[in-house]
């Protein structure tokens, strides 16, 4: 058994319970993946980071849902630097951060923290009634083709043509599971659809989002950084948003309102990465004994 530090950050808020909250566990990352899973699950979070030194990079990450490892996650990445920022684990305005997707520079602009994200992968369109039977809606509440994009983790982007259908949205899993098999996905990655609109969930908002998360995640995520990344790329690539640089807004229905700054970087037609900058709040402090060995 070690012991190890502990922050609890509500990411892409500057308040206690807005965004989405993230357990960074420092010096963590050699940890075996069942014992940090199992870490996630006691947490009753829908995602952890474990911190280590890095041979390539100022700080290594890995990341952790309640059932695997995944390469890179978007607001754990924000709760991440916000908690070393706060122990005073960083010195300077940029440091690279070493994921399983590559490395992810970061830049620091007073409370805020940007990310910028890998150039936008554009996968396989989805068919919409697919689409339209795993969140439990009608067909023509889809605008376009949903389509598989990544920036660093894979999600179906999914237009909705108003807030009413992302509000009536619920997840079925028999036909996420048809739908995640028609995206190529082996039966680990549901590949839930990352619902947005057009209209922010207030005044300051161009989007508004949702994500729908399968067992044994919790049921909705209430701030998805990685998917507000795969989502602009797909605005852009298919003249959906006008802006270079536009307002995400996820987690108002929840009560846990949270809010994104999403730059583009490089044209529209050859994105070379995506910029998602949001704020940090640091609710807790602490320490944790890890067992060493599942």
């Amino acid at each position: 058994m070690s012991r190890f530090d502990f922050d609890w950050v509500d990411a892409f808020s500057d308040c206690a319970f807005g965004g989405n909250g993230c357990a960074v566990v420092h010096g963590g990352a050699d940890l075996p993946e069942a014992v940090c899973t199992a870490y996630v699950r006691e947490t009753s979070l829908v995602e952890c980071t474990f911190t280590g030194p890095s041979d390539v990079a100022d700080i290594r990450v890995r990341y952790f849902l309640a059932s695997r490892e995944i390469p890179f996650a978007g607001h754990p990445t924000i709760a991440t630097v916000a908690a070393m920022r706060d122990r005073g684990l960083i010195s300077g305005t940029h440091l690279v951060l070493e994921t399983g997707a590559g490395l992810v520079p970061v830049s620091l602009e007073g409370d805020s923290i940007e990310m910028t994200q890998v150039a936008p992968e554009f996968g396989p369109t989805a068919d919409p009634a697919l689409v339209a039977a795993a969140v439990s809606l009608p067909v023509d509440a889809i605008v376009g083709l949903p389509q598989k994009v990544s920036t660093g983790l894979p999600f179906c982007v999914t237009v909705l043509k108003d807030h009413a259908a992302l509000e009536a949205a619920r997840l079925d899993l028999d036909a996420l599971a048809t739908l995640g098999q028609s995206l190529g996905t082996d039966g680990i990655d549901m590949m839930e659809p990352f619902l947005v609109t057009l209209q922010g969930a207030t005044p300051l908002g161009d989007t508004y989002s949702r994500l729908l998360m399968a067992p044994p995640s919790p049921a909705e995520d209430s701030f998805t950084g990685s998917a507000t990344g795969a989502m602009a790329a797909y605005l852009w690539r298919n003249g959906l948003m006008d802006k270079d640089i536009f307002i995400a807004e996820q987690g108002h229905g929840l009560g846990r309102p949270g809010q994104a700054r999403v730059t583009r970087v490089g044209p529209a037609e050859v994105m070379t990465g995506i910029r998602v900058a949001g704020k940090g709040f640091i609710l807790m402090r602490g320490t944790v004994d890890l067992p060493e060995q599942p």
